[in-house]
């Protein structure tokens, strides 16, 4: 079984585990589905799954699907999607929490009975000033005392419709002067008449995340309900809910530090602004940080899941380089994937002194780290492309590329020499014109020459047409959580965080490329077959790594 580092939620396991050695260890991932999952949901996944996998136990998938407002099918799709493709199936099985509706509703009746809910006639605004400060106690609502029957009668009628929107809510009777402000009177059960997209109309009255969750855990048997650290001053509320329905078992809830990337943001709600105002090109927009768009880029799982181990499994937040991201997947791609050439902007170089109709072919590697990978053969025709980098009229100094009266070795094929320089009536360069050194072919050593430049090149009638996709940091700031209040994050989106590239050139094999197939573009970067778009190639990653290696 592969080895799953040790952190501090698995040290909290151990002791739990001694205490009592018969515990099955049950976790589960619990999103709602108003959005795509990001990467910093892959984390959360990693935790839960890796945590339950370690202890040989289980790992539920549950929807939390309480707000029906915001939630959709397309969604709960997505996230079963990018949860398989993680490779993080639930083998508990996959729950939704409106499945526990009955259930929730039978237990907030119970606490009515008990004297620790009532019904409150507050308006949301109204709740909110009676609720206090951190430094200051709250008020008690004027609906507090009511008694237990006008509480069952209103709250019964709450969920027979009769009220609107927002007239009334149920809330627990905790402690309006708590310095917990989570538990001074929390709002548990608000009035929603919206349709639901599993239980239809069934229900005007919904639970809320903070009272529904635990119930949740404890009717699926989690044992460890494993959250990031903004629940943690939620976290007395979540037991009060367990200890006060009494649950025989209860589940344990712990938290860990979100995880918070460079130049880019987490929040779903500004993630659907991007997406519903056609900012980006759909939630699987590569620039994004959602699976599906990791996915689309290029990004493997394994990718991911190293980037979120070398992030670390921690309690206080932190901001993550999102160049260690872009190490992890340099790092895996470098091994595993083939190269192939690629022209962004090509330049026709004739060489004169080869036969118009003759085709001979060249073997490059497919990997030149990997000699099993063996070669493919690369067609040398008389009319070849270059890249329009590798050329200078008026070369700058020490550049070893193409220039006139130079030599350059084309890759695994001739030397050649640049004899001349047509040009198009607006002064670009139409074609370059030179001599092959035939005796060089296949790499051959010349004598008493000394060639210091290699260059890619292309046949002109085998290369095949393509789009390239170059993408940057979707935002110019670091920190976007550190944006100034009269700023907004549309303020700091990168305007070049896309170039398209149309009439790029590459390999006649790459035109039967699968979508999702992955390459490395020789002196270029790491591309990957586009799943949207017809031949067009993604830029996963650059071929420059800044981010320091790992030491031994």
């Amino acid at each position: 079984m592969e080895e799953i580092a040790s952190n501090f939620i698995h040290d909290i396991i151990d002791a739990d585990l001694r205490e009592n050695p018969n515990l099955k260890i049950h976790t589960r991932f619990p999103p709602e589905p108003n959005g795509y999952l990001h990467i910093g949901s892959a984390k959360a996944i990693m935790i839960n799954y890796e945590t339950a996998k370690k202890y040989g136990g289980t790992f539920n998938l549950r929807y939390d699907d309480t707000n029906p407002s915001k939630e959709d099918t397309e969604y709960v799709d997505s996230i079963y999607r990018d949860l398989c493709w993680l490779g993080a199936e639930p083998n508990g099985g996959i729950f939704y929490g409106s499945d526990y509706f009955d259930k929730c509703y039978e237990y907030a009746e119970k606490l009515i009975m008990d004297g620790k809910a009532y019904v409150c006639d507050l308006s949301a605004e109204e709740m909110k000033a009676y609720r206090g400060t951190l430094t200051e106690p709250g008020k008690e609502s004027p609906y507090r005392n009511r008694s237990v029957e006008e509480n069952l009668d209103l709250f019964r009628r709450m969920r027979a419709g009769e009220f609107p929107d927002g007239s009334r809510t149920l809330r627990a009777k905790i402690d309006m002067a708590s310095p917990n402000i989570n538990m001074r009177d929390p709002a548990i059960y608000r009035i929603v008449h919206v349709h639901h997209h599993r239980q239809g109309d069934k229900w005007c009255l919904y639970p809320l995340y903070d009272y529904a969750h635990p119930i949740q855990d404890a009717l699926e048997g989690i044992t460890h309900s494993l959250c990031s650290l903004e629940f943690e001053n939620h976290r007395p509320l979540y037991e009060w809910v367990i200890d006060n329905i009494g649950f025989e078992n209860p589940p344990k809830q712990r938290e860990f530090a979100r995880l918070n990337v460079t130049n880019t943001v987490m929040s779903k709600r500004y993630l659907r602004y991007l997406v519903e105002n056609n900012m980006v090109d759909g939630w699987d927009d590569p620039r994004l940080p959602t699976i599906c768009g990791l996915r689309r880029r290029g990004y493997t799982p394994t990718s991911i899941f190293n980037f979120v181990r070398s992030a670390g499994v921690a309690k206080a937040n932190s901001l993550v380089d999102i160049g260690m991201l872009e190490h992890c997947i340099r790092e895996e791609l470098n091994a595993s994937a083939p190269r192939r050439i690629a022209i962004q902007h090509p330049i026709k170089v004739v060489v004169t002194n080869y036969p118009e109709d003759k085709v001979e072919t060249f073997d490059l590697p497919n990997n030149p780290q990997d000699p099993e990978a063996g070669t493919r053969a690369l067609p040398f025709t008389r009319e070849l492309y270059i890249d329009a980098a590798d050329f200078a009229e008026v070369p700058p100094p020490k550049f070893f590329r193409m220039k006139p009266d130079g030599e350059v070795r084309l890759m695994g094929a001739y030397i050649v020499r640049c004899n001349e320089i047509v040009k198009n009536e607006d002064g670009t360069v139409k074609e370059i014109r030179c001599t092959a050194d035939l005796e060089s072919g296949n790499g051959n050593p010349v004598d008493g020459r000394k060639i210091k430049g290699t260059i890619h090149w292309l046949s002109a009638t085998a290369a095949k047409p393509v789009t390239m996709m170059l993408y940057d940091r979707l935002f110019t700031i670091e920190n976007v959580n550190a944006i100034p209040e009269d700023k907004t994050y549309n303020d700091y989106l990168n305007p070049d965080s896309l170039t398209v590239i149309e009439g790029a050139l590459v390999e006649p094999s790459l035109a039967e490329a699968e979508a999702g197939d992955k390459f490395q573009f020789v002196r270029d970067g790491y591309y990957c077959k586009d799943t949207k778009h017809e031949n067009t190639f993604n830029r996963v990653v650059g071929l420059k790594d800044s981010f320091p290696a790992k030491k031994n």
